[in-house]
């Protein structure tokens, strides 16, 4: 049998669908090793220049060694060197030591496992941020534009999945976006919230440090600040134990999670409209919907987005139950736990957040459609119109709902029992009872008399809180997106 080559390899074993079917590149690369690992080596050359600058006794030469090897990294090396000292952080101590002999002495000086691992996972979670606001703040610049351009398009609205008043298609997706801007709030809120662990020692008290400073608190204090301004941050917890509270992650996770409910319930109702032919998504030209129904258009977009959305939904469980059980200062039943969630909740809002806004940008209505569907349902909600333009011209209230009330039940045995379509306002016609009326059913039945405020509101909204809270975004809003599967 002939040795398999690495891309046969690869197909051999298992890989995450996240990263090799749906993932962007960027956000692949932010959870990636190399991102990681050179993260570590920036985070030990951030502290080797903040300890140089304080005093301690290390050279510039040692601190170039350090600058020219930062991507220089023997990850077979390191593999080699965790599987013999089983410490992942060790390992790559070791590797970084050997491609810099000069610094080697001085590499991780004073600090623990977690100066590397906790402030790394911070980084990450930071950048993460920074590639989903814009993709969020993306997609409802899309759906603004959409709700603009319907906005006065009467449609059918529905409570609990029955026919109510009118809304119009607009107005029904600014309860999408309404929605959303209160994750990009939220997103941002977290985002800024997020502070660095900073240099705190192996419990947290800095006292290796203090060692090292020969008791100068100011030192150590400054330490921490240099630091924490060289790897991007404004701010540092003032107080940690091992690790960063694992709170932070139950806060992030929880505002990921929350996006992933808006996105699930904006691509459930378009499955519904699909279902309905008011509003499909977008569909290729050689896209297939069935193997076994060629007629078939089925929303796999929304469904995909549905699908990963409850993944993203769940993953906030293990946080929470990861910052219930760190025990006094902190240990280590968190870590396999974490490679897995905060990498996969990234990556799952990166996905659904690129399909939604391939969605958005090519949603296909159909307003013949939807302007049956109201012809069906509106001669029954224009009964109450009909009764009061009745008694405006002197009939008697309670003897013209009796009268609609009977016309109205022949109709709907027509529509359920027959199949029919709503013949309610022949009926109304036909009746000389509703004759001072007759002139003015047309106009009692025009659907734009039924949708209230619903054109004002979307104006309003999209002038006053959506379009503002967009500007930020201006710069990265971008072409149109084309999904790799």
């Amino acid at each position: 049998m002939a040795t398999p080559g690495a891309e046969e390899d690869a197909l051999g074993r298992y890989r995450s669908p996240l990263v090799s079917r749906y993932a962007s590149a960027e956000m692949a690369f932010n959870f990636s090793e190399r991102k990681k690992f050179g993260t570590w080596r920036r985070l030990w050359l951030y502290l080797a220049q903040a300890e140089k600058s304080l005093g301690l006794p290390i050279t510039d030469e040692q601190i170039q060694e350090m600058e020219a090897n930062l991507d220089n990294i023997d990850f077979k090396m390191a593999a080699e060197e965790e599987k013999k000292l089983r410490h992942d952080v060790m390992a790559h101590v070791h590797t970084f030591a050997h491609c810099c002999p000069k610094a080697a002495a001085i590499i991780h000086l004073g600090a623990t496992s977690c100066y590397v691992g906790d402030n790394t996972d911070l980084i990450v979670l930071r950048d993460g941020f920074n590639l989903l606001l814009p993709k969020l703040a993306r997609v409802i610049s899309r759906l603004a534009d959409f709700a603009e351009k319907y906005a006065d398009l009467p449609t059918l609205g529905f409570t609990h999945y029955q026919p109510a008043q009118l809304t119009t298609v607009g107005k029904r997706c600014c309860l999408w976006i309404q929605d959303l801007c209160m994750d990009l709030q939220k997103l941002e809120r977290a985002q800024d919230d997020l502070r660095f662990r900073g240099v705190k020692g192996t419990t947290g008290t800095q006292a290796s440090f203090l060692q090292l400073f020969e008791g100068d608190h100011s030192k150590v204090e400054e330490l921490d600040r240099l630091v924490t301004a060289k790897a991007g941050f404004k701010r540092a917890y003032i107080v940690t134990g091992q690790t960063y509270s694992r709170k932070v992650d139950i806060e992030v996770l929880s505002v990921l999670a929350s996006l992933g409910a808006s996105i699930h319930k904006i691509c459930t109702d378009i499955r519904l409209l699909a279902n309905l032919k008011e509003i499909e998504e977008p569909f290729e030209k050689d896209q297939i919907g069935s193997s076994a129904m060629p007629y078939k258009r089925n929303p796999m977009r929304s469904e995909r987005c549905c699908s990963l959305a409850r993944h993203l939904m769940t993953l906030v469980l293990d946080p929470l139950q990861t910052a219930s059980v760190q025990w006094f200062e902190r240990t280590l039943d968190d870590s396999a736990n974490r490679r897995v969630c905060l990498a996969e909740a990234f990556l799952t809002a990166d996905i659904i957040l690129s399909t939604l806004q391939n969605i958005s940008e090519g949603l296909v209505v159909y307003p013949k459609v939807i302007e049956r569907r109201i012809r069906q349902e509106l001669p029954f909600m224009a009964t109450e119109n009909i009764i009061v333009a009745m008694v405006k011209a002197g009939g008697n209230r309670q003897d013209c709902h009796e009268k609609v009330r009977v016309l109205s039940q022949q109709a709907a045995a027509v529509v359920k029992q027959e199949g029919g379509d709503n013949d309610l306002i022949a009926r109304v016609r036909a009746d000389p009872y509703f004759s001072p009326i007759h002139g003015h059913l047309e106009s009692l039945l025009d659907p734009s008399s039924f949708t209230g405020r619903a054109p004002q509101q979307v104006a309003k909204f999209l002038k006053e809180e959506v379009r503002p809270a967009l500007v930020p975004y201006q710069s990265k809003m971008g072409g149109k997106i084309e999904l790799a599967l």
